[in-house]
């Protein structure tokens, strides 16, 4: 498997630390609302790409973190008049709700910021003993100039930097590009004892400190969206490497942005949508199938005529897996049809080798696809019930791994037992009865046809 690493801005083959084991670090959410549709990007797309990982046969340590700890959730908390830890706390839980629903597993761990700060403050020191950090009036910073590849991660040259930096009024820093590791305390500010007085970590510093708490010094891959290049991961490398000497990640990996109607996502543009929001008009695994379809670092341009396309796509799957389950039932069994089985297995090998090339989803959905018109085939043919099983177990291996068309089940035993009503009511000549159900099923998008096998339905909208 080959990833474009942002580090050295080419593809290259995926070898992990440990046989067998993905160790791999994803920015979580700041938690003092409702995640925003750009903010799910990463946290689906790279959730896909642990499932993929896993279904290659690795175990992924997978660690996304929660900055529960800053500035936007201490301002929450003083207009709330609520302290910063319910803040937080109430949107993870917030964030649970709405990653559940748009199929996001749980990572292995999920790091808290406050539960961190012992280790904060001996990676601060750590840094202050190597020349990094500095401490003054309380607040400790790390001197970018001391540190020789900075800006290596970004490819931006530290005399540049420099040059754009802004000047600041702040004059404990000794170079406006230094940043900050502790803040000092202030009135209404949440803090904690330290050797510099009582205080709060600085952003940057809590990932170096969790990343490398669970996952070790050095570790596979870091992930995020391509917003954090600079200065967020930039800074991350800085202090951890000049912490420890080594390497921090081995592989980069950022997705793109998010266009509302091919504008920038902006509260000022009134553009800007919250999770929560859109998915009270869109269904879950809509939007969960709209970012899949575009691979992962090219920009995305969110609207309603996509989403309604997207709509459409993923109707055609689930209707390609219910014609074959219906078939399936009612299929004679036998020799599995080895013409068959070759095609299917090559949509498999083709579905591989798309998702090899630095995890192009796009295209690995395109595949999924052209089985879906493989299956569709069947439905011409009298072939084995063996046969039509291998097809959907493939179908359903491939959806899996991108977290689709995997609500069939339930939507199935609602439906036929709907129908089985409407087949009892004609029996019993309750003509009234039968074409309410079928108009009830027809407002849900579910069309009925009545076949010499049996009633079939399929979804319409």
């Amino acid at each position: 498997m080959k990833i474009y690493n942002t580090l050295t801005r080419k593809k290259e083959e995926f070898k992990s630390m440990n046989e067998n084991i993905v160790n791999m670090y994803v920015c979580g959410p700041t938690v003092y609302n409702f995640f925003h549709i750009g903010n799910a990007r990463p946290f689906l797309m790279f959730d896909a790409f642990r499932r993929y990982m896993e279904y290659k046969g690795y175990t992924v340590n997978y660690v996304q973190n929660f900055t529960d700890i800053d500035d936007k959730i201490i301002n929450k908390s003083i207009e709330e008049n609520i302290s910063s830890k319910e803040v937080s706390e109430r949107y993870i839980e917030e964030y649970f709700k709405d990653a559940d629903a748009l199929g996001i597993k749980r990572a292995t761990h999920h790091p808290k910021v406050s539960e961190y700060i012992n280790e904060i403050i001996e990676f601060v020191e750590a840094l202050i003993e190597k020349g990094y950090g500095y401490e003054v009036n309380g607040n400790v910073y790390y001197s970018v100039e001391k540190f020789e590849d900075y800006g290596k991660l970004s490819k931006q040259n530290i005399d540049e930097i420099r040059a754009g930096s802004r000047v600041e009024i702040n004059t404990d820093k000794k170079s406006p590009m230094d940043f900050v590791l502790w803040k000092n305390k202030k009135p209404g500010e949440p803090s904690w004892e330290s050797p510099w007085g009582e205080g709060r970590p600085g952003w940057h510093i809590e990932c170096s400190v969790m990343s490398t708490t669970l996952l070790g010094d050095n570790f596979d891959i870091h992930a995020g969206g391509q917003d954090l290049i600079f200065p967020h991961h930039e800074n991350e490398i800085a202090q951890s490497e000049g912490k420890t000497s080594k390497p921090y990640a081995n592989y980069w990996m950022h997705n793109g942005y998010i266009n509302i109607d091919n504008k920038k996502m902006s509260k000022s543009k009134g553009n800007f949508f919250t999770v929560r929001e859109i998915l009270e008009k869109y269904d879950a695994e809509v939007i969960r199938f709209f970012l899949l379809s575009a691979h992962y670092k090219s920009p995305v341009n969110f609207s309603e005529d996509l989403i309604i396309s997207s709509q459409k796509g993923l109707d055609r799957l689930y209707n390609a897996k219910n014609n074959l389950e219906f078939l399936f039932e009612n299929a004679i069994s036998g020799e599995i049809d080895s013409e068959i089985k070759a095609q299917i297995l090559k949509r498999k090998e083709e579905f591989i080798e798309k998702m090899d090339d630095d995890f192009n989803t796009a295209n690995g959905i395109a595949v999924i696809f052209e089985l879906a018109k493989d299956m569709n085939i069947m439905l011409d043919s009298k072939i084995s019930k063996e046969t039509v099983g291998f097809a959907i177990d493939m179908f359903n291996e491939l959806t899996d791994v991108l977290g689709i068309v995997n609500k069939a089940e339930d939507v199935d035993a609602e439906i036929e037992e709907l129908i089985k009503k409407r087949q009892d009511a004609r029996k019993n000549k309750d003509y009234k009865l039968a074409d309410e159900i079928r108009g009830e099923l027809d407002s849900r998008g579910i069309e009925l046809m009545d076949t010499p096998e049996g009633v079939k339905w399929r979804i319409i909208k």
